[in-house]
């Protein structure tokens, strides 16, 4: 075989070599670089967004009287509530869940807010959602305003809630389960009920982590 067929061949598999070394390098670049899906939470009742999906704007008040709008929820993780202070059944009982979820939280885990939206801003007053939800601890807020803004937040966080009058008294017909939104203020999952508050804390601890390995602002406060 003459020098130069040699030198020729040669040349040939190291471009062979260099294009399947590109092809593969491609290959698991993308494959790294693809977000995961999101995980199957159904044995938790919870529906998580490949996506999250943007909240309507609005511009409500907190219970300590501030104005509230869409960008003021980014940073943190929040479950979102939407309910009514004087709600006779499922709002106590969906609250108190939520303060035990709280107090189960590994320490390592982002420590998220807790958020009531009222159904009801005509008694609903911030002095009323601050006596209400800071029976529950100090990261657990209200939110109110004008009833139609109201609206438009719940059903950003796929709720829904309906006045009736009874004997008299307002009573509200209102969804019960849990929004999650993420620190960017999107909505991430829902989580409808039965709540438990050890499923709960498994349910957001997978989310933060798969959040988390998609993108590294996902780590919140």
């Amino acid at each position: 075989m003459g020098r130069s067929l040699r030198i020729t061949l040669f040349v040939l598999l190291l471009l062979v070599v260099l294009i399947f070394g590109l092809t593969v390098g491609r290959q698991v670049f993308l494959s790294s670089s693809e977000p995961a899906p999101a995980p199957d939470l159904s044995q938790y009742n919870t529906y998580v967004y490949d996506q999250p999906r943007e909240l309507a704007e609005f511009t409500l008040t907190n219970e300590q009287g501030e104005t509230v709008t869409r960008d003021s929820l980014k940073g943190r993780w929040t479950f979102v509530f939407v309910g009514y202070t004087n709600c006779p059944d499922i709002c106590p009982a969906a609250m108190a869940n939520l303060r035990r979820t709280n107090s189960l939280l590994p320490a390592e885990l982002p420590q998220p807010d807790y958020l009531l939206v009222t159904a009801d801003p005509e008694h609903d007053t911030p002095e009323k959602l601050k006596a209400y939800t800071g029976f529950f601890g100090e990261n657990f807020h209200g939110l109110t305003g004008d009833l139609e803004t109201l609206r438009a937040v719940a059903k950003s966080v796929s709720a829904v809630f309906v006045h009736r009058e009874v004997d008299g008294q307002l009573l509200v017909d209102h969804s019960g389960h849990f929004a999650l939104l993420n620190p960017q203020g999107k909505l991430q999952a829902l989580i409808q009920p039965p709540h438990k508050p050890e499923e709960l804390v498994q349910a957001y601890e997978r989310i933060y982590q798969w959040a988390k390995a998609n993108d590294p602002r996902a780590s919140g406060a």
